[in-house]
């Protein structure tokens, strides 16, 4: 039987991933210290981060009501989506940002600007501020909008570029909060 296994980062709570274990997985996650899963995909049993290093050392495993989920708290070495994410749960718009600064495909706008640095990055992120301030003072909401939602992208750029994740703002705001 397949158990839902939701990791959380025992640090800061933040959910990381869901996967799927079975009675292997979480006799070898129990025995190491480190998180498996049963991958669907590839029928097969997997050590998170076997690969990338991007393991998960467990701090605590809670069995839910009904006995038929985890919740796994751990520590992560890394990110732990594929895409380099601290979260698979992070705005899908960083997920596909953060996939891109991995990969460097061939024609995508993204890799470009990561291509041209930080400073680069930087500049697109001032020169969208301003036009975000005009369409606020005078154009439509839908300009504002717009105008808005290439900041936001921009902005994402610019914290990949630097090797930021979009966790760390989001810690930032809790912490104002």
């Amino acid at each position: 039987m397949l158990r839902a296994a939701i990791v959380q980062d025992a640090r800061t709570d933040r959910v990381l991933m869901l996967g799927w274990m079975d009675d292997e997985a979480e006799r070898r996650t129990r025995e190491t210290g480190e998180v498996w899963f049963w991958s669907r995909s590839r029928e097969r049993l997997w050590r998170k981060g076997e690969t990338s290093g991007n393991t998960l050392a467990v701090r605590e495993l809670r069995d839910d009501c009904d006995g038929d989920a985890l919740l796994v708290r751990a520590e992560p070495a890394g990110p732990t989506c594929h895409t380099g994410s601290v979260s698979c749960f992070a705005p899908a718009l960083w997920r596909t940002i953060s996939q891109r600064a991995a990969d460097r495909p061939e024609g995508s706008y993204t890799a470009e600007l990561l291509a041209a640095g930080v400073g680069a990055c930087a500049r697109k992120v001032g020169e969208e501020a301003v036009e975000v301030t005009v369409a606020a003072l005078d154009e439509s909401d839908d300009r504002l909008v717009e105008e808005a939602a290439d900041l936001v992208y921009h902005l994402y750029v610019l914290l990949a570029a630097r090797g930021l994740d979009l966790s760390q703002v989001e810690d930032a705001l809790a912490r104002r909060a």
